[in-house]
């Protein structure tokens, strides 16, 4: 469990309209939310803070709900409030995925895999783009090019590492580069110092080389690989299949086949009460036409896509329970989730024993008493 030392102070923006001060402006039985809810987000500007900020608006208008929004420019800072309960969701990013499997920032004695949820999460599409120029057609010609990482950057390189794994390949297959920025990694291709990296389908440095004398290719992820998609999910079980039609060198007439995660994906604590859950989910999907124009691509958050499988975590019961009643939830999904659970449990259930393990040893020692620890829990699967 994470220190309870707050590591923010508290900017907020609070979503409060005429209509709610007037106790109007939707039923509160509508979905029985709390009076007042906070959420934390990504900083102000950033795509999550722009996306919760429409959603607590909805929220305020239709059910008189106050919701005061936390944004962090850190992982800790905006996971923290969510897990010592001083934040009910989360708008959280790959760092669930981290925290859940107790890897990274989240390996130190004082965190430990964290048992959260999730209520849904939009799609956010994740590619491998080469130069055209490269003459790199499908993800197993990547072994040996140059290939861009951020140093000192999961979020991104995991993602980027599952591309390769998909592929049948590792880092080591590649002629990793890496580069002390995002910024500059992202630009390497178009500047000649890289062939291939990954990103979202949208930042400015890929239309940049889209426009570029080397020119642009997305590598495409086929949706019925299912041996490619197997190994991909042994190290990233939160990507599923998408059909992209947005961003450089991709259209509605030339869409590509890469995959998507869950950002902003919806998190809170496993012992969040269910009925709570129950409330919020349905408000995300009563709401949504009020929200869904907000920012180009908030029609992704139409429940039918966001609230589905696959996402970081298992999802919380009480969004189950909506979601099953609403016509989105299948049998299918519960296969999903309970393999999810499985995997959190397990980590959960390894943990102590390898804090007892290590107790008087240093945090070095310690590393590698968990690693074995985590590697133990899901051989165990």
């Amino acid at each position: 469990m994470a220190s309870s030392h707050s590591l923010f102070r508290g900017l907020s923006v609070a979503t409060l309209t005429g209509a709610m001060a007037l106790g109007i402006g939707g039923t509160a039985s509508a979905a029985d939310l709390p009076a007042s809810m906070t959420w934390t987000s990504y900083d102000v500007g950033s795509a999550g803070y722009a996306e919760a900020s429409a959603i607590a608006d909805a929220f305020g208008r239709e059910y008189g709900t106050r919701v005061r929004i936390q944004p962090s420019g850190s992982a800790i800072g905006r996971l923290q409030p969510v897990v010592m309960g001083r934040a009910e969701v989360g708008f959280l990013a790959t760092e669930t995925w981290f925290a859940a499997e107790g890897i990274y920032d989240y390996a130190a004695r004082r965190w430990g895999p964290q048992d959260l949820r999730a209520a849904g999460g939009r799609p956010a599409s994740f590619g491998v783009f080469t130069a055209r120029d490269a003459n790199i057609t499908s993800l197993e010609e990547l072994k040996g090019v140059r290939m861009a990482f951020v140093a000192g950057n999961p979020s991104v390189n995991v993602k980027c590492e599952a591309f390769l794994e998909f592929a049948g390949m590792t880092i080591d297959d590649v002629d990793a580069i890496m580069f002390p920025t995002y910024g500059a990694a992202m630009s390497s291709v178009a500047e000649g110092q890289a062939d291939a990296s990954c990103t979202t389908t949208t930042p400015s440095q890929v239309y940049e080389l889209e426009q570029s004398p080397r020119g642009i290719r997305w590598l495409e992820v086929p949706p019925d690989d299912e041996e490619g998609w197997a190994r991909l999910n042994e190290i990233a079980p939160f990507f599923a299949p998408f059909e992209e039609t947005v961003g450089a060198g991709i259209s509605e007439d030339n869409p590509v086949n890469i995959l998507a995660y869950r950002y902003p994906l919806l998190v809170m604590r496993a012992d969040m009460d269910e009925d709570t859950v129950y409330a919020f989910t349905k408000a995300m999907h009563e709401t949504f036409d009020m929200y869904k124009d907000a920012t180009a691509v908030m029609h992704r958050w139409n429940m039918e896509q966001a609230g589905t499988p696959a996402t970081d975590v298992p999802f919380h019961e009480g969004a189950i329970r909506y979601l099953r009643e609403a016509g989105i939830w299948t049998e299918e999904h519960d296969a999903w989730n309970e393999a999810r659970l499985a995997r959190l449990n397990a980590l959960l259930e390894a943990w102590p024993k390898a804090i007892d393990e290590a107790a008087g040893k240093s945090d070095d020692e310690f590393a590698e008493i968990w690693e074995r620890h985590r590697q133990e829990a899901l051989d165990s699967l």
